[in-house]
C-alpha cells in the first residue's frame, strides 16, 4: 500500500518572506525528512543558497519559471524524489515570486506517477502585510498567487499597524473568501497548522458560511442566493453563490465541464459543495484552470439544510452570467 507523500507549495510575491518560512519549516521539522524544490528565476541560483538544513535534499530549477518552460524539469525532479529509497515525509516547493502556482498543481494532479506517489496538500501564499493591497491592485502575479491559496500568511505583521493589517485582511477576503488568513512574523506559526492541511482532500473541504446569508427578497424568489463578488484586483475577482434548491446532476456536470473547457484559462480556482436531486451525499469539486477534481462526500446530516455553495475566483467572471447558468442547472419545481 503506497502512502502518498504530501506536497506543499509555497507561493507569494517578491520579498514576502517565502524562503524565511521554508527555512523555519526545515528548522522545526522534528526529525522528519523533507525534499525541497526551489525555483529561482535566472541562470544563477540565489534562494537555494539561503535554504538551510537540507543540503542533500535541495533541488534548484534555474533559468526559468516553474510555471512555464521548467515544468518538464519539475516532473523529472519530483519523479526521481518519489523513487528514492527511504522516501520523504513531505515535498516542499518554493516558487519564484513571479510564478503562477497553478501549473505546479496541475503537474501533480495530471502526471500518472506523481498522482500515485504524492498528494497535493496545500498552497500557502506568503504576503507582505504592509504592501499587499497595493500589490494586488498593480501586480497581476500577486493576485494570481493569492487567488489560488488555501492559506494566506500576512507576514511582517510587526511592521504594520492595525489599519494596514485590517486593509490586508479585507483585500484577501474580497479576492479569496475561502482562504485561511493568519497574521505572522517571520512565518512563525505551529507546523501543525502549516503542514498536512488536506486542502485538496475533497473529504475535508469546507466552505465558510461568512457572507453566505440569504437576502430577505430579490433573487431568492428564483431559487438562488447571490453572495457577492469580490472587488477586482489586477483583473482578478471572486464570485460566491449559494442555492437552497438542489441541482440536477445531468445538468450541472456538463455545465462544469464546459466552464473549465471554455474559461479554464481565466479560472484560477473554483470550489463547490452541492446537493444533487435524489442524492443523500454532498457532491464536492475543486478546479484549478482546466483541472477538476470531484467526487461524492459525506452525507447531509439529519435536519441539515442541503444548501449548495460555490466559489469562483478568476478573471472576467460575470456574477450575473454564472448565476443565470447555474439556475438552469437546478432541479425542476
Amino acid at each position: 500500500m503506497i502512502k502518498p507523500i504530501p506536497v506543499t507549495v509555497l507561493t507569494g510575491f517578491l520579498g514576502a518572506g517565502k524562503t524565511t518560512l521554508l527555512n523555519r519549516l526545515l528548522r522545526d521539522a522534528g526529525g522528519k525528512r523533507y525534499a525541497v524544490i526551489v525555483n529561482e528565476y535566472g541562470e544563477i541560483g540565489i534562494d537555494g543558497d539561503l535554504v538551510v538544513g537540507a543540503e542533500e535534499e535541495v533541488y534548484e530549477l534555474n533559468n526559468g519559471c516553474v510555471c512555464c518552460k521548467l515544468r518538464g524539469d519539475l516532473v523529472r525532479v519530483a519523479s526521481n524524489l518519489v523513487r528514492r529509497p527511504g522516501g520523504f515525509d513531505g515535498i516542499l516547493i518554493e516558487t519564484t515570486g513571479l510564478a503562477d502556482p497553478a501549473p505546479v498543481v496541475q503537474t501533480f494532479q495530471l502526471d500518472d506517477l506523481l498522482r500515485q506517489y504524492t498528494r497535493l496538500d496545500s498552497i500557502i501564499c506568503v504576503a507582505d502585510a504592509r504592501h499587499l493591497p497595493t500589490q494586488l491592485s498593480t501586480m497581476p502575479e500577486a493576485s494570481t498567487q493569492l487567488a489560488q491559496a488555501d492559506m494566506v500568511l500576512l507576514n511582517k505583521a510587526d511592521l504594520a499597524d492595525e489599519a494596514m493589517l485590517a486593509a490586508a485582511e479585507l483585500a484577501v477576503q474580497e479576492l479569496n473568501p475561502t482562504a485561511d488568513v493568519r497574521r505572522v512574523v517571520r512565518g512563525e506559526l505551529p507546523l501543525a497548522q502549516l503542514l498536512d492541511r488536506g486542502a485538496f482532500d475533497n473529504a475535508r473541504m469546507r466552505l465558510p458560511s461568512i457572507g453566505l446569508g440569504k437576502p430577505a427578497n430579490g433573487p431568492a424568489a428564483h431559487g438562488y442566493q447571490p453572495v457577492g463578488a469580490g472587488r477586482h484586483s489586477a483583473g482578478v475577482s471572486s464570485v460566491s453563490l449559494s442555492f437552497p434548491r438542489r441541482f440536477e446532476r445531468s445538468r450541472f456536470l456538463p455545465w462544469l465541464q464546459r466552464l473549465v473547457t471554455e474559461q479554464g484559462g481565466d479560472l484560477l480556482r473554483a470550489k463547490g459543495i452541492l446537493a444533487f436531486s435524489g442524492e443523500s451525499r454532498r457532491f464536492v469539486f475543486q478546479a484549478v484552470h482546466m483541472t477538476v477534481d470531484s467526487g461524492m462526500g459525506r452525507a447531509w446530516a439529519a435536519g441539515e439544510a442541503a444548501e449548495s455553495k460555490l466559489v469562483f475566483i478568476g478573471r472576467r467572471l460575470e456574477e450575473s452570467t454564472l448565476r443565470e447558468e447555474l439556475t438552469h442547472c437546478l432541479e425542476d419545481v
